[in-house]
């Protein structure tokens, strides 16, 4: 696809994600990665990437987009005390098992594979955000010490996998130890920072050992798809969180799971 329409049609397809990615992340605190990882798979079928390494070259350009936005995302809401930064501390040595265990899993798996774990984690976590009644909170605090640090583990080796900051995990699973919504959501933006600069790393060292890889790319991570993105996607991240503290517990909720069964609707559209 060389002619300068489609390549004009596909620059904008990218900037008008990036400015929905960026948006998103400030308003439910996630990296955008759910929303560009399959923009970016649909781009990369149609610039004719390898089909074998199409979704490793989406997830893993996904989560290097996904570092500047969540710096952009955290920096909103750190402004309106909506991070919980101790919390983050105490989860980062197991983010990083988790992000780089998770990016060397998914580099051996098929592609197909990814796009249906992908697309049924969001699924689930759709139905969860959807449902009408708030579940009971299991406990006042988030668990510490060694039990503690198995969920930020599995978050970050999920999340790594799919292309995604891990909001969609992150944010539910504080809300169950009583953390009011806002927060959560403040706080996923920031444990997603962490779990997409790692994730990112392991693919970029993924693709360099894999071989062959598309044209302007560093290991996976497309660099053109990189360039035209972040800068956008930063931009707009500030506008989401200040929509976010205008609205309610249940309207955040409602509209994650919206987006997330839109998300997921798409990707096994795509099989």
């Amino acid at each position: 696809m060389e002619a300068p329409d489609q390549l004009l049609t596909l620059a904008a397809l990218l900037a008008a994600a990036g400015l929905t990615a960026g948006f998103m992340a400030g308003l439910l605190g996630i990296g955008g990665g759910i929303i560009m990882t399959p923009v970016l798979y649909t781009v990369f079928g149609l610039t004719e990437v390898d089909p074998s390494i199409r979704m490793h070259a989406a997830l893993a350009t996904s989560l290097a987009i996904i570092v500047p936005t969540a710096v952009s995302s955290v920096r909103a809401h750190h402004a309106r005390g909506a991070v919980d930064v101790a919390l983050v501390r105490g989860w980062v040595a197991p983010l990083f098992v988790g992000g780089l265990a998770g990016a060397a899993f998914a580099t051996a798996l098929a592609s197909d594979a990814l796009v249906i774990l992908f697309a049924s984690f969001a699924a689930l976590m759709a139905v969860r955000m959807l449902l009408p009644a708030k579940p009971p909170a299991v406990a006042r605090t988030v668990p510490t010490g060694p039990v503690g640090m198995v969920a930020p583990t599995v978050i970050g080796g999920l999340a790594a996998m799919m292309g995604i900051g891990g909001a969609v995990f992150t944010v539910p699973y504080l809300a169950l130890f009583s953390m009011p919504v806002h927060r959560a959501v403040g706080t996923a933006a920031f444990t997603g920072l962490v779990v997409s600069l790692i994730a990112a790393m392991g693919y970029i060292a993924g693709g360099l050992l894999h071989g062959p890889v598309p044209p302007y790319s560093l290991g996976f991570v497309n660099l053109p798809a990189l360039a035209i993105v972040a800068p956008l996607s930063v931009a707009a991240a500030p506008w989401g969180a200040k929509v976010a503290h205008r609205l309610s517990r249940r309207q955040l909720s409602v509209l994650f799971g919206l987006f997330l069964a839109a998300s997921s609707i798409r990707l096994f559209s795509s099989l």
